[in-house]
């Protein structure tokens, strides 16, 4: 009876562990399966990438407006260097966010984004931006990053987006991963 009890507790203690390891490679990959899944379908007001500028360009005019902010776990400033911008929907815009390392070493960052209203999200679309790739600034410098979109202009066809006349394109900057670690060193600031 006991031998039967041990492999019962055996196959138990398996099959709790084989549950706790994939939980933590669901925890790891859920991160990215989620920005991807926003992403393609602009849930959530993340925007979707555009290999081209729209083929046509309507009368509707919409504002957006840049906002951005920095993640506490980097020593940069961040901000739009407009405050909005109104373009015909199909227009391609252009605009641009100043960055600034204020650390005396490297540090890279990488960029998240959304757009509200979230509903307006899947018709924001990047052509070019520098949300998609790590961005490392050297001791004190300045950079100037542009983002080129346009609305597409199939948000004309969708009635529940006849009342939106402004969107925010919003990007928070937080330290890339591998920057942990140096991040927790001391540093004195650049003036």
């Amino acid at each position: 009876m006991t031998a039967g009890l041990g492999r019962k507790n055996r196959k138990t203690a398996m099959t709790a562990l084989a549950a706790v390891a994939g939980m933590v490679a669901l925890s790891f990959a859920s991160v990215p399966l989620y920005r991807a899944f926003c992403q393609i379908t602009g849930w959530g007001g993340a925007t979707k990438r555009a290999e081209a500028p729209a083929g046509r360009v309507l009368e509707r005019t919409i504002a957006v407006r840049f906002d951005a902010t920095v993640n506490e776990g980097l020593p940069w400033t961040f901000k739009p260097e407009q405050v909005s911008e109104t373009l015909h929907v199909g227009e391609t815009g252009l605009a641009f966010y100043a960055a600034k390392n204020l650390t005396d070493r490297p540090i890279t960052g990488r960029a998240t984004f959304n757009v509200q209203p979230a509903k307006a999200g899947r018709y924001f679309k990047k052509i070019e931006c520098f949300c998609f790739t790590e961005q490392t600034l050297k001791p004190g410098e300045e950079a100037s990053m542009p983002v080129t979109f346009f609305i597409d202009p199939a948000i004309a066809d969708d009635r529940g987006l006849d009342d939106v006349q402004t969107i925010t394109l919003s990007y928070t900057f937080f330290l890339w991963d591998d920057e942990t670690v140096v991040a927790a060193a001391p540093s004195a600031p650049v003036n």
